[in-house]
């Protein structure tokens, strides 16, 4: 029940950070004083990482946990990028989307 949890919460975290990653260069093109930080995206990956992490733990399917790797290194190089030339790269949309359809395949999967 426990990692039924897990693939929810990882699911509902990335498509907060995918409405995130879409929404904000609106809200930056809006003189409103709002600035990209970097630091918000880490966040979401940390989460991501985790949650990502203890399904693979319990779970065990390669796919999933290919899906789930490549996903969450498609988004740190989107972040480390941001970082460091600071370019907004649309890696991390594909990487939220990894995610997202990682997190609802194991968990129909695994929980009929």
């Amino acid at each position: 029940m426990k990692y039924k949890t897990y693939d929810l919460l990882g699911a509902s975290a990335a498509t907060l950070c995918l409405v995130h990653c879409l929404i904000f260069p609106v809200l930056v093109i809006i003189p409103i004083g709002i600035s990209h930080s970097p630091y918000i995206d880490f966040v979401f990956w940390i989460i991501g990482s985790i949650l990502a992490f203890k399904v693979c733990k319990k779970e065990k399917s390669m796919p999933i946990s290919i899906l789930f790797v490549v996903s969450l290194l498609a988004i740190l190089t989107s972040i480390v990028i941001d970082f460091v030339l600071h370019i907004h790269l649309p890696l991390i949309y594909f990487g939220s989307v990894g995610l997202i359809i990682g997190h609802i395949v194991n968990h129909r999967r695994a929980h009929p």
